[in-house]
């Protein structure tokens, strides 16, 4: 095969970002392994491009000992890149907005009103500011959301800013069950 199918390819990104904010080191090894053996199943390697939080897809005849290996470069286009923050393409809006707001129902639902307010304005920033499902927020877009959204956009009352930090754990772990 000469690349990695694109549900493969939005696959191992996923669990890629999942394996950035894991907060227990055995599951972001676990997400790892499983993206790393997903892209193996395609003769692909992943590498994460820390300077601009990207995950780097390339063809395993290209790597040696973790390496890549310049003259081993055939064609750059089959290499892949994949930004693991900053905004979505926006092209599916409406099914994250959806997803989005069935996560906050299920929030609201099973931990109360405030969690729930405290859901919908994440679902609010992760859905227009980034345009991303809310199991797609990274460590920054947390801090961005409680540092900066939370309190200016939010018009938290004090239950809500008390237990905020866990509303947003609560949310993004109720996410990645969905």
């Amino acid at each position: 095969m000469t690349g990695v199918p694109d549900d493969a390819v939005e696959e191992a990104t996923r669990l890629t970002r999942l394996a950035r904010d894991a907060v227990d080191e055995r599951e972001a090894e676990a997400a790892r392994a499983r993206r790393d053996d997903l892209l193996a199943e395609h003769g692909f390697t992943a590498r994460v491009r820390e300077e601009d939080a990207t995950l780097v897809l390339y063809p395993a005849e290209w790597v040696e000992d973790g390496t890549v290996r310049f003259d081993r470069i055939d064609d750059t286009d089959r290499a892949i890149e994949r930004p693991l923050e900053g905004p979505g393409d926006g092209t599916d809006w409406e099914a994250v907005e959806a997803h989005n707001r069935a996560v906050v129902a299920r929030v609201a639902a099973e931990h109360g009103e405030v969690h729930g307010k405290n859901a919908a304005a994440f679902a609010d920033f992760m859905g227009n500011h980034y345009a991303k499902p809310i199991e797609a927020a990274t460590a920054r877009t947390r801090t961005e959301f409680l540092a900066e959204y939370f309190p200016r956009n939010a018009w938290p009352d004090e239950r809500q800013r008390e237990v905020v930090e866990e509303s947003v754990d609560l949310t993004i772990k109720t996410a990645r069950e969905f």
